[in-house]
Order: structure tokens, then C-alpha cells, then sequence
């Protein structure tokens, strides 16, 4: 076949050599980010500055706290899994000190009566209705509990030490309370890490978040901690202060509370926001004397369709909205960490044309094998790109096993590096959706809760249903 002057061969072996460029080129750029984390990770384990913190498990856990907390825990048709959250985090957390306010919608019903269920007449829950229609966004729910514990700080002329997030599906860990409890003292906000829950029927869709976060909780936090940049907030095992989150409101007088309502990644935004104002955040990285990292467990979407949509929330909240809400900053280690934050969409533009190269690739060497010959462009410089890609894929692919494996054991950590594939996929198909979101939302499409839903809680999954 002819086009133009040239056969159909030619043309396909002239847009595999483009795309080889454009994706190696931002592949390279991406290496080099990389590489810039795990140098700076490599070198604060050697000084010291990104050691592991031991405790003593037992002793932490149940220890009288110095003041006043609460937990805030923001719900949408949750009756699943809400009850064995507030069951065990009441009995791994018998501080007096605790309360716990569960926010519903007056039209979740079904919700709001497992929570009174799971709480078994215990004084420390407090159930908070919600006086809209639900959906809204989380950061609206969530400052709907913020303004009950005011109320409640105000009627008992007290006031709270920090208030801590956390999600319907959390599994809270015994000894993160008391931790939190100390830290809070040194700092307007701290986070410990989030620890996905293996699901032995989702290894390929579910599992892929385990090496996510193995990595982003195990070194790339633990770099911004360092370097005293803005930390994201997780949404979840996350304490603030009380003093911060009056100031936040008082920024913010127009949201009702600290939380940004038109935001659809609030939690991350409130991390960011808290360096603007000069707050001081931790990341807070500690094993128990067992091994076991204190973190908050969770199970992921084991679907693809929910998976693509909660990566699509985040892609368009950090990645799109982030950019028009938060700016940039141009101090060179925080203009850093927000281009990190905000590659989402380039991301996925380049894996999409990563693969279509291979599709190429693979047409074109299916006609050389039925002799057509092989039309490569021969290109030198192009040729020490992708052998510097290769090199910087295999490193990638060590990292990515290392971390899983520590966390998950050896076969998790395998199979970390066989889920890249569909770690890809996934996020190709959400910084698409993003994208159509995000421009909707330009065209006036008010922001809704599009949140995921929960059918497993981890502690169904391990047995330990407190």
C-alpha cells in the first residue's frame, strides 16, 4: 500500500521513531525525578534523618492521653463497613479522653442506624446528622462535624487537643492514637502512614495500591519530611491541632470550617495550606517491637471501574484543581513536590503513547518476520535514550519490589512488578476522565462526592472483628 510517495511500513516506522522520542524524552525527565527521591531518600537513611522509629506496643497502646481528642469520620452510604470501624477503634482505643464524631446525611438512614448499633451505648461516639440532602462533597460533611465539636467545645467549656480524620473503612491501629497524641505537641499536623490491605479475590486491581503506597508512605513522605516540605494530608491517620484548624477557618471564612467544600481532594489541599500559613507537619514512620509498621488499613477498590474513579478524584483534585487553587510555589524544593504532585495527566498521556508505540512496534515486526523487511529509522542519540529508559524501568521495577516486598513479604513484592501493566492502564484511563472532569467543572458542573464504595473492612479480612 502507498501513501503518499511512501508505503504504509515507512509511515509507521516514522511514527514509531516520534513516539519513541516524545516518550522517552518525558519518560527520562521522569527517571531523573525519580532517581532525585531515591538519591535523597538513600542518603537520609544514611544520616539518620529517615530511621524508622521502635515502640513498645504495649505500652503505647491505652496510654491516657494529655488532652481532649476527637475523630472525625465524614460518611455517605457507608452501613457496610462503618459498624466494624467504630467497634474496633473504641475497643483499641479505650482513652476516655476519645470522641468520636460520625457525620451522616438525614438521608442515608440505613447508615446512620449501624452507627448507633456499632457504638453499643457508648458515650465517646457522637452521632452528627447532617442537615443537607447527601451527596455533597466530603469537605462539606466534614465540616459539618467541625462545627458540632465547636458547639460541643463551647457547651462544656472545653476544648479538643487536635482532631484526627479518618474514613467509614479504616482499620485504626491500637498504638496510633497515643503516638499521635505525643507528636501533636511538637506539631500543627501529623500523618502516619496508610497500609492497603492484600484482597486475595482483586490481586491485580486492589493489589496495585499496595506498592503505591508501600513506596509513596516508605520514601517519598519520608523525603518531603526531610526537607521540611509541604506534606499532603491522606485523609485519613492524619492529626491536626486545634490552633490550626481554627486559623484555617479564619483564612476560609466563607466554607463553614477548615475543610475546602469545592474541593475534591480537601485533605491534600489541607496539608498544603498548613505550610502556606507556617504550620510545622510531621510524617510519622514507626514500627511496633512486633515488626508491624503503625498505619491505617484499609481495603481498596477491587474492581476496575471504582478503582479508575477514586484515581480520577485524585488526579483531577491534586493534579487539575490543585493547579488552580493552590498556584505554585517557587522555592525550589516545594516547586518540586507540586510538579510531583500535578503529573498525573502528563503521566497518562505518556503511557497512552507508550503503548501505542508498542502496538506499532509490534506490527512492524510482525511484517519483518513475513519479510517485509524491518523500516527502522536509525538514530543514534535515539538509541542511548531508550537503553537509559531500560536502565531506569529495571531500577524502578528493584525499587518498587523492595518496598512491597518489605512490607507484604516476597510474593506480594513479585507481584508488584507484574501489576505495572495494570497500574498503567488504570492510570491512563483516569487522567482521562480527569480531564473530562475537570473541563465540566470549568463549564460550571458543581463538585460531588463521587466517592467510592466500600463493601470489606480489613478487619473482616484478618479475623479481628473487636
Amino acid at each position: 500500500m502507498i501513501l503518499g510517495g511512501s508505503s504504509l511500513l515507512q509511515w509507521l516506522a516514522l511514527a514509531e521513531h516520534e513516539l519513541l522520542l516524545f516518550a522517552g524524552c518525558f519518560f527520562l525527565l521522569g527517571a531523573l525525578d525519580e532517581i532525585g527521591i531515591d538519591a535523597a531518600w538513600l542518603w537520609f537513611r544514611l544520616t539518620g534523618r529517615a530511621r524508622t522509629e521502635r515502640i513498645d506496643r504495649q505500652r503505647e497502646t491505652g496510654r491516657p492521653l494529655a488532652g481532649p481528642v476527637a475523630v472525625l469520620i465524614p460518611t455517605w452510604r457507608e452501613a457496610e463497613v462503618i459498624g466494624a470501624t467504630i467497634s474496633h477503634a473504641l475497643a483499641v482505643w479505650p482513652q476516655e479522653e476519645l470522641t468520636l464524631y460520625v457525620g451522616c446525611y438525614r438521608n442515608d438512614r440505613a447508615t446512620a442506624e449501624a452507627v448507633t448499633k456499632a457504638a453499643s451505648g457508648d458515650p465517646r461516639l457522637r452521632l452528627v446528622l447532617h442537615d443537607r440532602d447527601g451527596p455533597t462533597t466530603k469537605a462539606d460533611c466534614l465540616n459539618r462535624l467541625y462545627r458540632a465539636l465547636s458547639d460541643d467545645e463551647r457547651r462544656r467549656g472545653m476544648q479538643y487537643r487536635m482532631a484526627l480524620l479518618h474514613d467509614a473503612e479504616d482499620m485504626v491501629d491500637p498504638a496510633a492514637l497515643s503516638l499521635l497524641d505525643r507528636e501533636i505537641e511538637h506539631a500543627d499536623f501529623v500523618q502516619i502512614p496508610v497500609r492497603p490491605e492484600p484482597q486475595f479475590g482483586s490481586r491485580w486491581i486492589a493489589g496495585h495500591y499496595c506498592e503505591e503506597f508501600a513506596e509513596a508512605h516508605g520514601k517519598a513522605m519520608v523525603v518531603r519530611d526531610a526537607l521540611s516540605a509541604g506534606l499532603p494530608a491522606a485523609g485519613v491517620g492524619c492529626a491536626f491541632s486545634r490552633s490550626i484548624l481554627d486559623r484555617l477557618t479564619q483564612m476560609r471564612p466563607g466554607q463553614g470550617g477548615p475543610f475546602s467544600v469545592d474541593s475534591l481532594t480537601e485533605d491534600y489541599e489541607l496539608g498544603i495550606r498548613i505550610k502556606v500559613l507556617g504550620g510545622k507537619a510531621r510524617f510519622l514512620r514507626t514500627r511496633g517491637d512486633d515488626g508491624q509498621l503503625v498505619a491505617t488499613r484499609a481495603c481498596f477498590p477491587a474492581k476496575l471501574v471504582p478503582a479508575v474513579r477514586q484515581k480520577t478524584r485524585w488526579v483531577h483534585g491534586i493534579a487539575f484543581q490543585g493547579w488552580d487553587r493552590l498556584g505554585w510555589n517557587f522555592h525550589p524544593v516545594e516547586l518540586w513536590m507540586r510538579m510531583r504532585d500535578r503529573r498525573g495527566p502528563l503521566t497518562a498521556i505518556v503511557l497512552a503513547a507508550a503503548y501505542l508505540l508498542l502496538a506499532i512496534a509490534c506490527v512492524l515486526w510482525t511484517a519483518e518476520w513475513l519479510g517485509y523487511g524491518r523500516n527502522w529509522i536509525d538514530d543514534p542519540l535515539l538509541e542511548l535514550l531508550v537503553l537509559v529508559n531500560f536502565a531506569s524501568f529495571a531500577w524502578r521495577a528493584a525499587m518498587r519490589f523492595a518496598f512491597t516486598a518489605r512490607e507484604y513479604g516476597v510474593g506480594e513484592g513479585l507481584r508488584a512488578v507484574a501489576r505495572i501493566p495494570v497500574a498503567n492502564f488504570i492510570a491512563i484511563l483516569a487522567g482521562r476522565r480527569a480531564l473530562f472532569a475537570y473541563i465540566a467543572g470549568l463549564a460550571g458542573a458543581a463538585p460531588r462526592w463521587d466517592k467510592t464504595e466500600h463493601h470489606v473492612h480489613p478487619a473482616q479480612l484478618s479475623g479481628r472483628t473487636a
